[in-house]
């Protein structure tokens, strides 16, 4: 999976940029960082499988799916990680 950071703990801000950081992921190269919005978010590597699982049993971290696109997004301290499938990582044209 694929796992894109994006720093903030701002809710609001996070739901604001969530589209533009969706759709840009793909252009990103590992460790690439942008910014939108004063909102900096980078392309954190490839998160193994037993990853999701281990931070979803942390009872500060909150996961919530977007199930129409198959990603999970875990929020905790003042960062949110965007997981994306790695189906999802190729772009078709």
């Amino acid at each position: 999976m694929k796992c894109i950071s994006v720093y903030t703990d701002n809710f609001e801000l996070f739901s604001d940029i969530f589209e533009h950081v969706v759709e840009s992921q793909s252009q990103l190269s590992e460790n690439e960082e942008q910014e939108v919005e004063g909102v900096t978010f980078s392309h954190s590597g490839d998160a193994p499988e037993h990853y999701l699982e281990r931070m979803s049993q942390k009872p500060e971290v909150v996961v919530m799916r977007d199930k129409s696109r198959g990603l999970t997004i875990l929020q905790h301290g003042n960062v949110f990680e965007i997981l994306i499938p790695a189906e999802e990582n190729t772009v078709v044209s």
